[in-house]
């Protein structure tokens, strides 16, 4: 039967009544990091099908792409290549059964969100040197 006594019971915590914590945003950023990657392999195959289609479809594609708007989206897709790849390793660690305690998952986390950024900077100085 159903339960007509819905008054007593305790409602369940909601998002408002959560800290955020590192762990939070971290999981939070590889979902999302995820998805993004995925718009970024399809901006550069629709690049790569333009150049196949046409001299003039690829210089309209490459000019958006090498606009500041396009610039800012690579560098972001940089960003979240590295992110993913280090918030990658730092599951592949947990999974072997390492780095569950508290303080080391936080610096875990830090290095991945530190990390890629510092590697985002490494990977633009590279590319711009050449």
């Amino acid at each position: 039967m159903a339960d007509v006594n819905r008054g007593d019971r305790p409602l369940s915590p909601h998002l408002q009544v959560y800290r955020t914590e590192i762990n939070m945003v971290t999981s939070i950023l590889t979902r999302i990091t995820g998805v993004a990657l995925l718009g970024g392999a399809v901006l550069f195959v629709w690049w790569l099908m333009a150049a196949a289609v046409s001299e003039e479809y690829f210089a309209t594609v490459d000019w958006l792409l090498t606009s500041i708007l396009g610039d800012i989206v690579m560098t972001l897709s940089v960003w979240a290549l590295w992110y993913h790849a280090l918030a990658g390793i730092r599951h592949l660690v947990w999974d072997m059964g390492y780095g569950f305690h508290p303080d080391t998952s936080d610096k875990s986390a830090w290095g991945a969100v530190i990390g890629s950024v510092a590697l985002t900077f490494l990977t633009i100085i590279t590319i711009w040197g050449t």
